[in-house]
């Protein structure tokens, strides 16, 4: 397994080492070894899955508020997705700034979210599938987000968006 930086602070790939025989492959995705070294959060409270029936599908720009700021760890397994990452944390050399990279099953390739950023992708492929494993706790009255074309991110998404939300619609732009 690798961490490979992005282009926003602390946000990483994380690179799957796949040793291959007759029988199929066999990867490690996540330890808690490697994380803690590169000075991430290495214990998830939480894992959830998210399925996509049709390509064109957004879903986001999402993030939890403080107190309970979410950490994520978000891995296509099945299909290919466009996945976003927004830095929201003013402190942050990369203050709103944004990513996109894809991610398939193929790869096996996670996206490493830290805390204040928000997330968001779009399916690139029907019957998609994401699997993510987060840092605490889901909290209602916490969740928030950005809207997925608010100009001042400017964010360039592979498709004009089919299927979305009416709440991931009806974001208000960033302050």
């Amino acid at each position: 397994m690798n961490l490979l930086p992005t282009g926003l602070s602390e946000v990483f790939r994380v690179q799957v080492d796949p040793i291959v025989d007759e029988r199929g492959l066999f990867a490690r995705t996540f330890c808690a070894d490697t994380f803690a070294r590169y000075g991430l959060v290495s214990s998830f409270r939480q894992c959830n899955t998210s399925w996509n029936t049709y390509r064109g599908t957004l879903r986001g720009m999402h993030y939890q508020a403080d107190p309970r700021p979410e950490v994520k760890l978000v891995r296509c397994t099945r299909g290919k997705v466009y996945d976003v990452v927004i830095d929201l944390r003013p402190t942050s050399a990369t203050y709103k700034k944004w990513i996109g990279i894809e991610l398939n099953a193929e790869s096996r390739e996670g996206l490493y979210i830290p805390a204040g950023c928000a997330h968001g992708f779009q399916t690139l492929t029907d019957n998609s599938e994401l699997f993510y494993q987060m840092s605490e706790d889901y909290v209602p009255e916490l969740a928030r987000g950005v809207r997925w074309n608010d100009p001042i991110f400017n964010i360039l998404w592979p498709l004009s968006p089919i299927h979305i939300s009416d709440r991931d619609r009806q974001f208000s732009d960033y302050p």
